[in-house]
């Protein structure tokens, strides 16, 4: 029993021992880690709160066009220049034990920790003022361990380097508060017209919800969402004993104006294409292992200032007083630099941009890549199909779809690929489908560049499948560029803040979308949208734009019931517009459908006014010749729907037509029966 008892003593007392030996060493690993962990801040030294240098615009001749900050970032203020109030609701809502902590509050972070591991996600934030301001002036957005690790290190230098009125000061003017706007002072003036020094208490509530989510909670964008915000700050503040009951119910009924509208929304050039070119720099720079943010940059643009503002003379003059909304972009054949952009009709009210944000079904637009695989798989400008009213069965016989043209008629009989393109027929499209396959069509649109979807389904051929403006024409330019592949930019060269040059544009290998050939007959094919003789149960689709054109011109118009898309080119220059409403609703009056094809005709005469017309060269094996348009064979002085179109050589037909073939068979019969003599009716017959 001793013997039992004495072990047990000795096993308790090896136990107290480990346990204090264990105690004493995570003791010293502690504070060894926090030693390495201060050794390491002071040899890193104090991280710099300035904000980002402006980063430069130039146009592709150099010219400037406009900064970042001009009109998006801040004008740096001190604390004692902001109202109280607005520091007060930042703290509140953002960090209510900031000035408490050394930069981290365990507590939430132990608690977001166990969340992101329940849902196996990163999502859970935990983040106190000092460690997102660590992560605006040093870091990306980005969701991983690695970033949330060095946002920690940061976190700690600028705690043990600077005091608390300066991190917050430093915060405030390098948050983000949507639209462009970051730090308090620029966002104050946005969105109250006033300096942050002046903003009430209901004001100062309602700006301090912004960051959270500045898409989300910015008044502009949604007011109920952002006063739900504000309400739910208030209620922090008097919580946290920053206001009385009293102060909450009189900021909560004071009624807010927005002054937006007076701000300039910028004074730079082609807001939308500035936008459009910041976010291509900064993926650029991503790839160069550089942040955007550094600030600092000169970046030369592909924008001609003369082709921007030929671009926004024709939506301005065209676009009709109704809540119509524009894209247009236009691109250079021979190296896909965007030359100009117009997003929208005013960037002050609205910056989203609908030439590269937008998706919307193109409609019949998209037929030319369904044609280009056509061309591939056996038919020829003169492959003739029925295009009668026609219903499809798909699905393994499980579906039908019946397709109409946009008047509603149909063809009687036959018609060929180039006349079918230029009324934009639709049956032809969904029968052209059937012929090719699915396959062989999702590869065209794969391969420029463009959406497609793995479900057999015949309205595709009709531009079912949504895509961008920006997409759109950029593989348009292929066509035009001879078939050779193109990627649009508008970025020609990045510069840092010490003028070193760290990306400059090169021009890729060449590459063959589709064949020079297909390229061509396609063009010449589009050139028919503009050609009267097209003309059936409906007329050719450009034909109206026919007494201003100047120049020579391929294009395809698309049609739905909520968008209206027209896409052409020359030899030298693309270009896309697209007009619909932000809410799609449906396209009914008559000004608004036929706003597209005068901006695009307005801004093609724009540029080329002045300038010999360009006519597209064909290629070698490709021979012009004069066609019978109903027949497709060659014509003659007896046929009288004629023109002159591209064929491959071995696609020549040998037969003319005849005066004869104008007659149907009952018109035929009825003729041969004036002659009472059998033998006569035998030699036609």
């Amino acid at each position: 029993m001793k013997r039992q008892s004495y072990h047990k003593k000795k096993k308790r007392l090896k136990w107290m021992k480990y346990s204090a030996f264990s105690v004493v060493a995570f003791i010293c690993a502690v504070a060894v880690s926090l030693g390495a962990l201060r050794l390491y801040a002071q040899i890193a030294g104090a991280p710099p709160l300035t904000a980002t240098k402006a980063s430069v615009f130039l146009d592709s001749n150099g010219n400037k066009i406009g900064d970042f900050f001009t009109a998006e970032r801040r004008y740096w203020v001190e604390l004692d220049e902001v109202s109280p109030y607005l520091l007060d609701a930042t703290v509140a809502v953002e960090d209510k034990d900031f000035y408490k902590h050394n930069g981290f509050d365990f507590s939430r972070i132990a608690s977001a920790l166990l969340t992101d591991l329940k849902t196996q996600s990163k999502a859970e934030g935990a983040s106190t003022i000092t460690m997102q301001l660590a992560r605006n002036l040093y870091l990306t957005l980005d969701k991983t361990w690695t970033r949330k690790i060095r946002e920690a290190f940061y976190a700690y230098r600028l705690e043990v380097f600077y005091d608390k009125n300066e991190i917050l000061e430093a915060y405030l003017n390098t948050v983000n508060y949507g639209h462009g706007m970051y730090g308090v002072e620029a966002a104050s003036r946005y969105y109250f017209g006033k300096s942050a020094s002046d903003l009430t208490l209901a004001e100062s509530s309602l700006l301090a919800g912004i960051p959270k989510g500045p898409s989300i909670y910015s008044p502009i964008n949604d007011y109920e969402k952002a006063i739900n915000r504000q309400k739910v700050i208030l209620r922090l503040m008097e919580d946290q004993n920053y206001i009385s009951d009293e102060e909450k119910n009189r900021a909560n009924s004071e009624e807010i104006v927005l002054k937006n509208e007076q701000w300039a929304a910028t004074k730079s050039v082609a807001p939308y294409f500035l936008d459009a070119a910041w976010q291509e720099a900064e993926k650029i720079l991503a790839e160069e292992n550089r942040n955007i943010r550094e600030g600092g940059w000169i970046i030369k643009t592909t924008l001609n200032q003369a082709h921007q503002k030929a671009a926004e003379e024709a939506v301005n003059d065209n676009m009709p007083d109704s809540e119509l909304q524009v894209g247009f972009v236009s691109m250079d054949v021979k190296n896909g630099h965007v030359t100009a952009l117009v997003g929208g009709r005013d960037y002050e009210k609205s910056s989203f941009n609908r030439v590269t944000q937008a998706v919307r079904q193109p409609g019949s637009s998209i037929k030319p890549i369904l044609y280009a695989a056509a061309l591939e798989n056996g038919f020829s400008p003169l492959t003739y199909l029925d295009v009668g009213e026609t219903i499809f069965t798909y699905d393994n016989g499980r579906a039908t779809y019946k397709p109409q043209n946009v008047n509603g008629k149909y063809a009687d009989g036959e018609m060929s690929l180039a006349q079918a393109l230029a009324i934009s027929d639709n049956i032809y499209a969904v029968k052209t489908l059937e012929k090719i396959g699915y396959e062989h069509y999702r590869d065209m649109l794969k391969r420029f560049d463009l959406n497609y979807t793995d479900a057999d389904n015949p309205s595709i051929a009709l531009g079912t499948i949504e895509t961008s403006l920006y997409d759109l024409t950029n593989a348009y330019n292929m066509i035009a560029a001879n078939g050779q592949k193109r990627k649009a930019t508008t970025i020609l060269s990045i510069k840092d803040a010490s003028g070193k040059t760290v990306y400059e544009y090169k021009k890729p290998k060449s590459e063959q979308v589709i064949s020079e050939k297909d390229a061509f007959l396609l063009t010449d094919m589009m050139t028919g949208i503009f050609d009267p003789v097209f003309s059936d149960y409906s007329p050719a689709t450009g034909v109206s734009l026919r007494p201003r054109m100047t120049h020579t011109y391929a294009a395809k118009s698309g049609t739905t019931v909520s968008d209206q898309w027209l896409i052409g080119y020359t030899p030298s220059i693309t270009a896309g517009v697209w007009n619909g409403y932000d809410q799609g609703k449906t396209l009914s009056v008559q000004e608004d459908m036929a706003a597209s094809k005068q901006v695009w005709i307005d801004f093609m005469e724009s540029i080329n006014k002045g300038t010999p017309n360009e006519n597209f060269t064909p290629p070698k094996g490709v021979e012009g010749v004069v066609i019978d348009i109903e027949t497709g064979k060659l014509a003659t002085d007896s046929c009288p729907k004629q023109r002159l179109m591209y064929l491959k050589t071995e696609d020549i037909p040998k037969e003319k037509c005849s005066s004869f073939e104008f007659f149907d068979e009952d018109s035929w019969n009825d003729f041969l029966d004036l002659f009472p003599f059998e033998a006569f009716k035998s030699m036609f017959n």
